[in-house]
Parts: C-alpha cells; sequence; structure tokens
C-alpha cells in the first residue's frame, strides 16, 4: 500500500555537503547558522536540518516542543539538562553520537571545544522558547 509522500519526498535525491544553504536563525545567537536539509520546519510534518554553532558560543536554556534526535556530524557537542545554565551538567557527545531529547526538555548547549555541527530530526512544527525571555536574541 503506497502512502502519501511528505513535502519535498516525493523524488529520489541526495544532499551533499556543498548544498548546505547555511542561514542565520532569529532565535539563535549571531554567529550561529541552520540549514535545512528536508522537510519543512516551521510547518506539521517530519524534517531534518543542521545546526552549526561557532567555538566558544552558548545557547542558554531553552525547551523544543517537539521531540528531537541530535546526530553529532562534527566537532563536540555539549549539552546539559536544567532551567539554568551549569557547566557542570555539560555532557560531552563526539561526532557520531546520538542524542534523543523529549519534548518540553529545559536543556542548554555549549561550542566549548570549538565549533559543532549537530543534525536534528524531528516532526515540526519547529519552536525554540528560551526559559529567560533576555536570553532570546529575537528580544533584542
Amino acid at each position: 500500500m503506497m502512502r502519501a509522500h511528505q513535502p519535498g519526498q516525493d523524488v529520489f535525491r541526495s544532499v551533499h555537503p556543498e548544498d548546505i544553504d547555511w542561514q542565520p536563525f532569529p532565535a539563535f545567537p549571531p554567529p550561529a547558522r541552520l540549514a535545512v536539509v528536508v522537510g519543512q520546519p516551521t510547518a506539521p510534518g517530519p524534517y531534518v536540518i543542521r545546526v552549526k554553532v561557532p567555538s566558544g558560543v552558548k545557547l542558554m536554556p531553552h525547551r523544543h516542543p517537539e521531540d528531537r534526535v541530535y546526530t553529532v556530524i562534527s566537532g563536540v557537542f555539549y549539552i546539559g539538562v536544567g532551567e539554568e545554565f551549569d557547566e557542570g551538567k555539560l555532557e560531552a557527545h563526539p561526532p557520531g553520537a546520538v542524542v534523543v531529547l523529549p519534548g518540553g526538555t529545559p536543556h542548554f548547549h555549549w561550542a566549548k571545544s570549538g565549533e559543532y555541527v549537530t543534525q536534528v530530526t524531528a516532526i515540526g512544527p519547529l519552536g525554540l522558547e528560551y526559559l529567560d525571555p533576555e536570553d532570546d536574541p529575537r528580544n533584542a
């Protein structure tokens, strides 16, 4: 039995590293970038994005409404769970690691040891809410 295709998934195609279109994302600190790989993150349905965070950049405590699966593509992905940024709660995940983050879980990231790239797989729409509105770049 055939199922309906998701948007943008009705033909065979591949996405190569040189095809990745890194863009600023209003909810991220200015140097961080996001690239849509598959799907439409702002719409209901599955999507795949990549997130690139330069060395030293922190994403303060926030949460997403959707369940997410992170795959570390490059660098070391430091993520901690909690409502306050706490370096002691950061866990380091090397390239190839997979991190499952249930929707609604408060967490934070830090590019502590250099730039990292993660790939996020989820079912949209994508959402991002900072616990402290003053940490949200959209409020600057």
